[in-house]
């Protein structure tokens, strides 16, 4: 029950990093790109580590007990690849526009969405709200790859829910320029951007009422082998491109080398 309260706790907190982004938004006119940079690398080398190194041999583990050795490393590389196929799916289906995984500063979302041609309210809340629809699809199975991990090994769930909060907090800040513009009211702004960061947590509960209930090792397995795709595909497509895009010092390798280090003490220490 512990780890059940500890996992949705962490699907929220990771949700909720929207709202943050928002904030920041509001406040503030440029974006320190070097520290963005340097954080999305952190978040990419987190994601990486703990996906590669723990996530997916967990993964093998269980499948080899319970299907053999051959055939459960061939369902681990299936379930892995699946949940990468799983994660670009969604991105595809989502315009370009408005995908989450095209992070963005604030100054980006000034020039695309406030130039002189599109300055009007009607096409800044439609930006807004297409846009918060596309977070809340894109978190919704992120919130179960954070549940599912943190009901089973904690400090992966922690470190999980680090990495994806870093990510969201620019996709806040893509939700709430737009709307904020188009209505000049900040806590409508805040509330539509806080609230597409609920399907995190939705996500876990749909992961603790359906899959909890048919969980052995196969299912473990398999689901774990997904995430740690769905992890290794988002830090590719997204954090490392948008890490490098707003590098100046070479503060993206540092952050991933950081996070990395982060992640592997955080495990020797945990484990």
């Amino acid at each position: 029950m512990s780890n059940i309260i500890l996992a949705f706790s962490l699907t929220l907190f990771a949700g909720l990093a929207t709202g943050l982004g928002a904030l920041i938004a509001f406040f503030t006119e440029r974006t320190n790109k070097k520290f963005l940079s340097a954080a999305l690398g952190f978040s990419a080398g987190v994601m990486i580590y703990v996906s590669l190194i723990e996530i997916f041999f967990k993964a093998k583990d269980a499948l080899t007990v319970a299907l053999g050795e051959s055939k459960g490393y061939w369902m681990t590389v299936i379930g892995f690849f699946g949940g990468m196929l799983f994660i670009a799916m969604i991105d595809k289906v989502i315009p370009k526009k408005t995908n989450p995984h095209e992070v963005k500063t604030v100054e980006d979302v000034m020039q695309a969405e406030l130039s002189p041609k599109e300055l009007d309210e009607a096409n800044l809340m439609k930006v807004g709200i297409f846009t918060a629809l596309a977070i809340g699809i894109h978190n919704f199975p992120e919130g179960i790859a954070t549940f599912m991990s943190a009901i089973h090994d904690p400090s992966v769930g922690i470190a999980i829910a680090i990495a994806i909060a870093i990510h969201n907090i620019p996709e806040g800040i893509a939700v709430a320029i737009p709307i904020f513009y188009a209505t000049g009211k900040r806590k409508k702004a805040f509330k539509l951007s806080f609230f597409s960061g609920l399907t995190e947590p939705i996500g876990a509960l749909v992961a603790f009422l359906i899959l909890m209930p048919f969980l052995n090792d196969i299912m473990f397995g398999i689901i774990f082998a997904a995430v740690a795709g769905i992890m290794v595909f988002i830090s590719l497509d997204e954090l490392l491109p948008a890490a490098k895009k707003y590098d100046e010092t070479h503060s993206s390798i540092y952050g991933v080398v950081v996070g990395m280090a982060v992640m592997a003490i955080s495990l020797i220490l945990l484990s």
